[in-house]
Order: C-alpha cells, then structure tokens, then sequence
C-alpha cells in the first residue's frame, strides 16, 4: 500500500485552539534609541491587540538600526532575563494581551558569540521557541557597497517550529526564506532529516554584464530521509512566519516573490514582517518595507508599502 511506503508515518499537527484567527505584522519604524523602540513596539502591539489580532509579528532588528558594526551595542543575552529589555517586553506584552507573539528578531550575544534570534511567546508569556538565523546575508557591488553579516553574527544550526493556540508555526529570517529547503522542512509531515553544511557562491551579473553581484553565504541544507535513526523528526507546520528586512534592491526584486512562492510550493500561509525604511538617507542599510500575508496558492492577502504601518488580516491554519 501507498500508506506503508512512508516510514516513519506522518505525524498529524495538532488541532490548534482557534480555527480562524487576526494576524498583525507591526512595521515598524526603527531608530537609534532603543528605549523609544521598545516602548513603541510595545505600543504596536497592544494596539494590535486591541483590534483582536490574536498573532502579532514584529520585524526583523526591531530594538535598533541594521548597523552590522554596531548590533553588539543593543545585544542582549535572551537567557539573563534580568539584563533583556527586549524579551522582558515581549514576555509581558503577550501575557497582558493573551496573544501569540513571534517577536521579530533582536542581536542575542550568547558566550562571546553574536546572533541573530527570534523569540516566540505564548499568551501565557512564556518563551515557547527561539530561532537563530541559518543563512547569514553577504551581498557586495564592487566598488560601491558591501554588507556581510558572516564578518559579524555567526549561524544557528537549528530549524524551528513551534505549536501555538494558533497553530504550528515554522520561523525563518529573513534570508532563511531565499531557501526553499527550510521551507519544504517545516510543510513537511513527519518526515526524518539530516542536516548537512554547505558553502554556495551565487552570481548575478546585470542586463549589459558590466557588473557583477556577488552573494556570498553559508546555507544548511535540510534533505529529506525515510531512515528511521536520524536525529531530527519534524511535524508539518500551519504558517511559516518570515521576520526580514530586505533592502531596496533585493526587496523589490525579490522579497513578494520568495513569500509567493515559499507559500505555494508547500500550500501553507506565509507572514512576513519588515521595518519601514527610514527616510534618513544616510542610514547604513535602507530596509524595503512591505510586509504581508500570502496564502497557500500564492496570492497576496494582505500587504504594506513602505511607511510604518500595522497590517492586519485574517488566516486560518492549512490543512
């Protein structure tokens, strides 16, 4: 039988508590007080609540600019909960409200070592899940611009999924989503994987081949196996939920179409949360915006341009 070719057998998600349910995706405008950050997150997100989101994500480096050179500066380490305005916030904003909170993304400094992480919080506000981002993002246009996060954060080694009230989520950030592996992983229904490290050099070279875009980064590739030893056993995911903060380059070429398609290839929902660009033109890395809700054939439900906005629709888990 069809049914017995399948080992291990799937793993059914479980029924989550609310069948239909609001999503609010805060963009929020990001400066470089940190304070006034989290207070107006905090802000977002109660006013998100009050409207009935029941799911709030915030974007990802909500508590300060995208300064590769000074993420050290607003770092917190998420297990000293004392030290962690950031997390402390989120844990009360989502108990007081009785929301599930993906909380975008903060700089997380862990033994000597600086990440990129995003914390989820149940409506009990406790930590229920934390994602380090597995593909770090190292673009450079000789001779005009370079932005490499390798020389700065180092890698997770983890995928994340995690069962909410609103169902079981998958989290990515920001570049996780350029990798359709990850996101084949979390729609996937019970399946063994095994991990493997690789290293890709990808090149783009414009319409008149005069320049060249190097991309440069280290990937996790998650295969799939039927062995029933493997490490890892994964349950299939409701919504994958994307933190990111692509630029105004990568943004407008890329940034709908990989929520589009990350949806339809596996028929889930796909959220995605950014900052609003800062109109300071001197800012070290200009964000996209446009954050959105996608459905599982692809079409846009929901979607922001670039001002600060909260964006709030409605989904449902995938069957």
């Amino acid at each position: 039988m069809a049914s017995d070719a399948r080992i291990p057998a799937p793993i059914p998600p479980p029924q989550p508590k609310i069948s239909k349910f609001k999503i609010a995706l805060c963009q929020l405008l990001v400066t470089p007080d940190k304070e006034r950050n989290i207070a107006h997150a905090r802000k977002l997100i109660e006013d998100a609540a009050r409207k009935g989101a029941k799911l709030v994500v915030l974007p990802e480096i909500w508590n300060c600019p995208l300064s590769l050179k000074n993420l050290s500066k607003y770092a917190e380490d998420i297990d000293a909960e004392a030290a962690c305005p950031s997390i402390s916030m989120l844990s009360e904003v989502a108990f007081r409200n009785g929301i599930t909170l993906v909380g975008g993304s903060i700089p997380e400094l862990s033994a000597g070592q600086l990440f990129n992480t995003c914390c989820v919080f149940g409506p009990d506000g406790k930590l229920k899940a934390k994602h380090r981002k597995l593909h770090l993002f190292d673009f450079e246009v000789p001779g005009e611009v370079a932005f490499r996060e390798s020389d700065f954060l180092t890698a997770g080694e983890e995928p994340t999924i995690v069962d909410t009230d609103v169902g079981r989520i998958g989290i990515g950030i920001c570049h996780d989503i350029r990798f359709p592996e990850l996101a084949m992983l979390y729609g996937s229904r019970g399946r063994s994987l095994t991990q493997n490290r690789e290293a890709y050099t990808q090149i783009y070279i414009n319409e008149d081949e005069t320049e060249v875009w190097m991309m440069h980064w280290r990937v996790v590739r998650w295969t799939s196996t039927n062995w029933l030893q493997q490490k890892h056993q994964v349950k299939g995911a409701h919504l994958i939920c994307y933190p990111g903060a692509f630029n105004m380059s990568t943004g407008e070429l890329l940034w709908e179409l990989m929520q589009r398609a990350r949806a339809a290839d596996n028929q889930l929902f796909v959220a995605t949360c950014a900052p609003a660009p800062d109109p300071n033109t001197s800012a070290d890395y200009i964000t996209w915006g446009h954050s959105g809700l996608v459905g599982p054939f692809g079409e846009i439900i929901a979607t922001a341009g670039h001002e600060e906005t909260t964006v709030i629709a409605e989904g449902e888990p995938s069957s």
